[in-house]
């Protein structure tokens, strides 16, 4: 956490999603104011919010319904594709399963990785291989949701780029060999109201950061949940703004960035009388790249890293192997 900021900044990233891809618009004063805001969101909260990013809002919200349409579905048509480590951890999960810090959550929820093939990693990745569990109720779900994530994938892409140059570095420095073959998790995310008093907790998911680069969190519009803590402790809410997304950078750009940027702790607290529904794209790196400060960042903060060396795929399987009670 960066400050005691008292609001997540909001940011128009229309200028970088229309002009990151062109070399001749690197210059661009638009482009740049953007760069800018990004660099001071990134170190004042790690969180902000983006509107102009071209995912219309009205697909936001169909990715929202139909999420919400498998979690109405009963019981037993959910564990159809319940999550299991034969899964390669994709699939359903039940309410408390999904385990933060030792407590279980408030919430039921359907993970979903990039398909990895067996072999792909040698050993790193056996945990995880497989692809997806898509229901076949609603029957547009899987299209849907596939659809979404490639333009998620994208989006984030372009708003990696303008952390590159944020933080000084070349326009791909977070691409290639690093993250030019991103690797990406969704969660899809119920947070229900009708639980039983005795397993009950206002804490739909209890406080954590992220794991990888940049995260997109696509939440109701009408529900108040999410909340940031600031440097002194405070917790700020995330108050929802249609048509926006939540971002947030995680461990891995915590990093690559030598501390520049934190990432920021947060928490869903669930006390709506009303069931709520959140989707989150996390955008990380190469599944197999080692992830250390760059030189760049390094020569911004002293000279020496600040961070040891990590393997995302390592840190990875070792949370998901954790994360779970089933």
């Amino acid at each position: 956490m960066g400050s005691d900021f008292k609001a997540i900044p909001l940011i128009d990233i229309g200028p970088l999603v229309e002009k990151i891809d062109d070399p001749m618009m690197v210059n661009d004063a638009d482009l740049l104011e953007v760069v800018r805001m990004l660099d001071d969101a990134c170190k004042e909260a790690g969180f902000f919010y983006v509107k102009g990013h071209g995912i219309t809002e009205s697909l936001m919200k169909e990715v929202r319904d139909v999420t919400r349409k498998f979690f109405q579905l009963p019981y037993e048509e959910k564990l159809k594709i319940k999550m299991t480590p034969q899964s390669g951890y994709r699939g359903y999960q039940r309410i408390g399963e999904n385990v933060t810090k030792g407590k279980p959550d408030m919430h039921e929820a359907i993970d979903c990785y990039t398909p990895i093939r067996p072999g792909k990693y040698g050993d790193l990745a056996k945990p995880m291989e497989g692809s997806n569990l898509w229901p076949e109720n609603p029957s547009n779900f899987e299209a849907l949701l596939e659809n979404y994530i490639n333009l998620c994938r994208d989006l984030s892409r372009k708003i990696m780029r303008g952390i590159a140059l944020a933080l000084g570095g070349a326009i791909d420095a977070f691409e290639g060999e690093t993250a030019g073959d991103p690797f990406w998790v969704l969660r899809l995310i119920g947070y229900p109201v009708d639980i039983p008093e005795e397993q009950r907790t206002d804490t739909g998911c209890g406080a954590h950061t992220d794991y990888g680069l940049l995260t997109l969190v696509n939440q109701d519009d009408d529900i108040c949940a999410l909340e940031v803590q600031n440097r002194s402790g405070e917790w700020i809410h995330a108050t929802p703004i249609a048509g926006t997304f939540v971002c947030n950078i995680g461990d891995m750009l915590k990093v690559w960035s030598n501390g520049i940027y934190q990432s920021t702790l947060h928490r869903v607290v669930n006390n709506s009388p009303r069931y709520r529904v959140s989707v989150a794209f996390f955008y990380e790196s190469n599944f197999d790249a080692a992830i250390e400060p760059v030189q760049f960042c390094r020569e911004k903060t002293g000279g020496a890293a600040k961070y040891e060396k990590v393997v995302y795929g390592e840190h990875l399987v070792k949370k998901v192997l954790t994360n779970f009670v089933m």
